[in-house]
């Protein structure tokens, strides 16, 4: 069908990527259900996306010709993977790793309170992402610098649709996994030292993880991780720049972050879109799909709904929480919700615990991130130091 389509908006385009969020909000007024060749069929009301998310099996997870563990996945397979899966983010785990996340944020942040002056995504909020996820996965310093590079090279490949680029950075990162497992053989490394290795030893339909398999559940956490994570950081910490009074009510009611956190990236996502495709004719918002369609959830447009959300700008705790799709919903939640909002919270408790004042530097403007990004590609600001 999408072939004799002519295209309701183009999201690559200059307008569009000013500023994403007055897109969206734009689209899902006045053209809910929107074709492009680029994106294909994207969903901008919370409704049409809820109902996606609560049917996989006529919106499939598997569309690409690569495999992706679990997330390209639909069940059976994706509920053999994702149940080995889910225990590496258990309580346990994340209770034994919050005080390694919070060496790591609170050594940052003393660091970057000696300069006046910072750029928050690249001094702070991308080394931040990256740090946590390689001590999470048991992964060397010297691979800090290496992944950022690559989750930079990565968007830009992607927003161009340069599939050359987009292929050679994945054999890039198999590269990486690669010299990481063989690293971890040579060594006789035991599924107890950490997270990567304990998945070098796990079973799925009684025979041991493909090589393929786990540098796919890898490239997934990390280019996933740090990309979205880093622009959360930035999100939150250009809202309380901007909400004086409610970083000042934060730091003093701190049990109060974990709610106005999810709150906050509810007005601003931190991740733009998710793909499916149809796997049977069906009708979205007045509009008519073949099997084979690719859709595009847009979730930064969902949790902004009117419709939902009351006021939608507005900062609010009182919402209902199980309608926020910041970490998805069904059978493909994010399964690595509790460690990000447990550095989401840690990063927070220790930038306004150990500062009297976030702002915003006078005299330069925050730079919005552009597709697939989300957030802000530079954040001047000024950290005044706590007494």
């Amino acid at each position: 069908m999408s072939d004799q389509v002519e295209p309701d908006w183009d999201p690559r385009s200059e307008e569009f990527l000013r500023d994403q969020r007055l897109t969206y909000d734009r689209m899902r007024e006045c053209c809910p259900v929107a074709y492009s060749e680029f994106m294909g069929w994207s969903l901008f009301r919370h409704e049409d996306v809820t109902r996606v998310l609560q049917d996989h099996e006529t919106f499939s997870n598997s569309v690409s010709k690569h495999r992706s563990v679990p997330n390209g996945m639909d069940p059976p397979e994706h509920t053999a993977y994702r149940r080995i899966i889910e225990p590496y983010f258990d309580p346990e785990r994340m209770d034994a790793f919050e005080p390694v996340c919070r060496e790591i944020v609170s050594t940052l942040v003393r660091n970057t309170l000696e300069r006046d002056e910072i750029e928050l995504i690249a001094d702070f909020a991308q080394p931040f992402a990256v740090r946590v996820q390689c001590a999470f996965l048991g992964w060397p310093e010297a691979l800090h610098e290496p992944l950022i590079r690559w989750t930079v090279k990565n968007h830009e490949a992607t927003l161009a649709q340069d599939r050359q680029s987009m292929s050679e950075l994945a054999r890039e990162f198999e590269g990486i996994i690669d010299g990481i497992l063989e690293t971890r053989r040579r060594s006789g490394a035991k599924p107890e030292d950490d997270v990567t290795t304990a998945l070098m030893h796990e079973r799925v339909d009684g025979r041991p993880f493909k090589r393929e398999e786990i540098a796919s559940i890898l490239r997934n956490w990390n280019a996933g991780e740090i990309g979205t994570i880093s622009a959360a950081v930035g999100i939150l910490v250009h809202y309380l720049a901007v909400q004086v009074g409610l970083q000042m009510q934060l730091r003093d009611e701190p049990s109060l972050l974990l709610a106005a956190i999810d709150e906050i990236l509810r007005i601003h996502g931190p991740l733009v879109a998710n793909r499916r495709i149809t796997t049977r004719p069906v009708e979205i918002g007045g509009r008519a799909f073949d099997t084979g369609e690719r859709i595009s959830l847009n979730w930064i447009s969902a949790n902004r709904d009117g419709r939902v959300f009351e006021t939608p700008d507005a900062f609010r705790l009182d919402r209902d929480p199980s309608k926020n799709l910041l970490y998805g919903l069904g059978i493909h939640v994010c399964p690595g919700a509790p460690l990000a909002r447990l550095e989401l919270r840690v990063v927070m408790e220790e930038l306004l615990g150990q500062t009297s004042a976030i702002e915003l530097a006078a005299d330069k403007l925050p730079t919005n991130a552009a597709y697939p990004a989300s957030g802000f590609s530079a954040l001047p600001l000024r950290l005044r130091r706590a007494s």
